[in-house]
């Protein structure tokens, strides 16, 4: 998949817990996961805005493009 999510960096940039960020942004610990290993399919604005808010980043800082060859 050409778009790569960096959650795990930013988390380790923040010295902050999956289980730290599921509380900050009212996400279950399971549909971080999900997002942090690269499975997702989707993700919703308001939760890309709770993540970028609670790491206080930008979205680009999260989500990468990288083309398929």
């Amino acid at each position: 998949m050409p778009i790569i999510v960096n959650l795990d960096v930013m988390l380790a940039k923040r010295k902050m817990t999956l289980s730290q960020l599921s509380e900050q942004v009212d996400v279950t610990i399971a549909n971080l996961s999900i997002l942090k290993t690269n499975k997702a399919k989707a993700v919703r604005f308001s939760t890309l805005e709770a993540v970028c808010k609670a790491l206080d980043c930008q979205p680009g800082d999260i989500l990468e493009y990288v083309p398929e060859e």
